[in-house]
């Protein structure tokens, strides 16, 4: 025992002048990395169910009950304010959208008509729309069905931007805001590698055009009607307050001239129309209807026409019908409450949403939506989800709503990106559902082709869910979503840079290379290409094989620090909103500057008044002032 005693102390000196930590010092001290893309644990901070008394569980039920009602209240006004919103983008853009399909010329460039399709369903918000549009002007004999597939697939990625823009309100908490921008993006990349792979197959070999005609042929389908699920429930609250003549659009697209004279907004609900055979002055003989209708009486040319009148029978009953602004102020206020609106309850959902999944309810949710099937039927769970999502856009008729519902989720961590993918396919598939009821419901003559466009849109989304999904290898969008949210969590001013770029830039830009003729096209867009591809290979290799490169391009810190890093443009980011701050407390400052000075003038003349026999006194008030001013403009000068 004593020599161990004489043996401590020169080691206790040793840890003096040469300090070191534990294994367990570390453990404590240093917070274990956790992944961010884990869903969190939401925890109950409240009294457990066991504690409370009988007035309290009845309490409970019933403030339960009420989040209940408040939540499909709120949903209601969101699903609402989503169509009002499509509507004010109609009245903003609808007539541009229609005169925009009138250039055939320009539509039978495929890189053309599928932007054409991006930028028309983002005027409209509806890929409902954009694609009725295309079908009304195949029906016309004004587009074939070889050339509206591109427009298709373009409204394909368009009708992806709500849930992206959705996203945006959860910016608050980043790694809430991480989740749920990598949820709605996932959709995005779908789409975009969907066409990347699609589109040159479809130009090539005409794949989407002659499996579709395959089909229409091979089948006698009867004539149906598109059914009304959700718009039953939303339709008394939005026609009250706007409705929308569609045919106007399709008019302006199919070159009808009194198309664009009208008005979008509708002001009459009920009307008839009268058809009377009638003879009618015709320029010539070749304008007749018929060469046995069709007579000459000296230098006038009649023949018998059906002229159609229509009269108005009951006005519409909406906020807008007496209102004599324009189509676009009208859409310009409803885009802004209804913004308003949709942000508002958004925020409320999330909010209630946190509230209400606590504790175990929590835990059931997401035991029940994340978790797999026991092995080995583990793979199975991923189609039924894409069939959930398919069922639930049917159901909603509208594919924005229902990832526009789901994004919220994804952010505050009850449902997985890795679920919410299969969810978005399938309400790619659910949407089209409803198109191909929709297009059974056109008239016989124009049944098959309206069938067959909406037969293309099922089968582009189809394959793209074959190419993209079926083996976890080739399920690019999540990793490429979860690249993108980890960069949005740490930048969050580049979600906005995303938006502009992936929805405005990069569409005009192919827009008008693709104007410019193939040769343009070829030259500034393949080298980009390749380019593109060389990075990616490189960026893959540097990760995982780093050997197999010359040590110069083992990383990128050769290049110029913004050429590689959103640093620099974050510092740029930063101190122009610092500016702008400083230029908003300047305003404020010299606001309150011109209000001290007011003040003081009236305290300078009520100073003067009652003491103008004493000159010492007004010597010293001055100088006081004087004071004051000076300190002021300190004041500003620091500012």
């Amino acid at each position: 025992m004593g020599r161990m005693d004489t043996l401590h102390p020169p080691q206790v000196r040793t840890d003096m002048s040469h300090p070191a930590h534990s294994t367990a010092a570390l453990i404590v001290d240093e917070p274990e990395e956790t992944d961010p893309w884990d869903l969190p644990e939401l925890k109950d901070a409240g009294v457990p169910w066991s504690a409370l008394d009988t007035k309290g569980k009845v309490l409970r039920v019933l403030i339960s009950v009420g989040k209940l009602i408040l939540l499909l209240g709120f949903l209601y006004m969101f699903v609402c304010s989503l169509d009002i919103l499509s509507s004010a983008f109609q009245l903003v853009g609808g007539k541009t959208a229609g005169d925009i399909f009138q250039d055939n010329e320009i539509l039978s460039n495929p890189l053309a008509g599928l932007v054409i399709g991006v930028l028309v369903t983002l005027l409209v918000q509806s890929s409902s729309t954009s694609s009725s549009i295309v079908v009304s002007m195949v029906s016309s004999g004004l587009l074939t069905v070889q050339v509206a597939v591109p427009i298709i697939m373009g409204t394909n990625i368009g009708t992806s931007v709500t849930n992206t823009l959705v996203a945006m309100t959860q910016a608050g908490e980043r790694n809430t805001f991480r989740r749920a921008f990598a949820g709605a993006t996932v959709h995005d990349f779908f789409n975009w590698l969907s066409v990347l792979v699609l589109l040159p197959l479809e130009v090539a070999s005409g794949y989407l055009f002659v499996v579709t005609k395959l089909i229409t042929d091979s089948f006698e389908i009867q004539s149906g009607e598109a059914p009304d699920l959700l718009n039953v429930i939303t339709d008394p609250l939005t026609e009250s307050i706007i409705e929308l003549d569609a045919s106007v659009i399709s008019g302006i697209a199919t070159d009808d001239p009194e198309a664009k004279n009208k008005s979008l907004i509708k002001r009459w609900c009920q009307t008839f129309t009268n058809t009377t055979l009638m003879n009618v002055t015709v320029p010539g003989p070749e304008n007749c209807t018929s060469p046995s209708l069709c007579w000459v009486d000296g230098n006038y040319t009649f023949t018998l026409k059906n002229i159609s009148q229509i009269y108005n029978i009951k006005k519409c009953t909406h906020l807008f019908v007496d209102v004599n602004l324009s189509d676009m102020a009208v859409g310009l206020i409803l885009l802004a409450l209804s913004l308003l609106v949709l942000c508002s309850c958004l925020i409320l959902i999330v909010k209630l949403l946190n509230s209400m999944l606590k504790g175990q309810v929590a835990v059931v949710i997401k035991k029940v939506l994340n978790t797999n099937f026991p092995f080995p039927f583990g793979w199975v769970t991923g189609y039924i989800a894409i069939l959930v999502g398919a069922g639930m856009t049917f159901i909603v008729q509208s594919s924005s709503v229902f990832t526009s519902a789901i994004t919220p989720l994804v952010g505050i961590g009850v449902i997985s990106i890795e679920r919410a993918y299969p969810l978005c396919l399938g309400s790619n598939i659910g949407t089209t559902t409803t198109a191909i009821l929709a297009a059974m419901a056109s008239p016989g003559e124009t049944l098959a082709d309206a069938l067959q466009i909406a037969l293309v849109h099922f089968l582009f989304n189809i394959s793209g869910i074959i190419l993209w999904y079926p083996i976890p290898f080739t399920r690019v969008p999540i990793r490429l979503a979860k690249g993108l949210g980890n960069i949005t969590g740490k930048y969050r001013w580049f979600a906005v840079v995303y938006i502009i770029c992936c929805f405005f830039v990069l569409p005009l830009l192919i827009f008008a290379l693709s104007l410019a003729g193939w040769k343009v096209l070829v030259g500034v867009g393949v080298p980009l290409l390749i380019m593109l591809i060389i990075i990616i290979v490189i960026n893959i290799l540097q990760k995982r094989k780093p050997g197999w490169l010359p040590a110069v391009l083992r990383s990128w810190d050769f290049l110029p620090l913004w050429a590689h890093s959103l640093a620099p443009c974050d510092k740029a980011v930063g101190v122009l909103i610092a500016k702008c701050c400083c230029c908003c407390k300047c305003c404020q400052a010299a606001s309150d500057d011109q209000e001290d000075r007011a003040e003081q003038l009236e305290n300078n003349k009520t100073t003067h008044t009652a003491v103008y026999d004493n000159h010492a006194m007004s010597v010293e008030n001055e100088a006081e002032d004087g004071m004051k001013i000076e300190l002021n403009i300190l004041k500003m000068t620091t500012l």
